[in-house]
């Protein structure tokens, strides 16, 4: 009788993510194949055989169910950098870390969704909420790895300036047709950054 109610907690929450999962795989097929204005919440419940009250227990909008694939990736990202080394220099700790998360991310499902998140001024305002959750991670991860409060300034504008490349990076990636795998596009975006500071720093004048 001891581990009843800790068991029926467990079964509860893996029924609760199992559920999440069948939903939000439902809603991004059909996104995927009807496109995000003509799917409905309607048509998401039905595919994952629940009730449009049921669909609301777990998400707010059809927004958040094409968000659902980035659940984990805030976390992932900060697991990233706090593996790097910090014998190299917080850029390129950042860099490396956005490289290996690209890697993981390199598909045909990636592209697509990409192109989704882009559609409308809706979806794009709700991306932006998660590029902001990502620099914050990387900052806190960064903060971790060279702790100097003297350093977190720099800390932050690194985490800002790598994020930036990262978007940049995506934006090119999905104009382009994702003709290149996603972590070269990516790579090539921390190319360009890194030649820009290299030009500004040269320029500076010398004190």
């Amino acid at each position: 009788m001891e581990h009843t109610q800790p068991e029926q907690g467990g079964l509860r929450e893996s029924k609760r993510r199992d559920t999440l999962q069948r939903v939000a795989q439902a809603g991004l097929e059909l996104f995927l194949a009807r496109g995000y204005e003509a799917t409905t919440v309607d048509d998401i419940s039905a595919a994952a055989g629940i009730s449009r009250r049921t669909f609301f227990h777990y998400f707010k909008s059809k927004d958040e169910v094409l968000l659902a694939w980035q659940t984990g990736l805030v976390e992932s990202l900060r697991q990233a950098v706090l593996q790097e080394e910090n014998r190299q220099a917080p850029l390129d700790a950042l860099c490396g870390a956005l490289l290996k998360l690209a890697a993981d991310y390199d598909s045909d499902a990636t592209f697509a969704i990409a192109q989704l998140l882009r559609s409308n001024d809706q979806l794009r305002a709700a991306n932006q909420v998660k590029f902001l959750q990502l620099e914050q991670a990387a900052f806190e991860a960064l903060c971790h790895l060279w702790p100097q409060r003297r350093r977190r300034g720099r800390l932050r504008m690194v985490a800002m300036i790598g994020l930036g490349a990262f978007r940049v990076g995506i934006d090119e990636w999905t104009e382009e047709g994702g003709t290149q795998p996603f972590s070269q596009r990516i790579g090539h975006a921390f190319t360009m950054l890194r030649a820009e500071l290299q030009v500004a720093s040269a320029a500076a004048p010398s004190q």
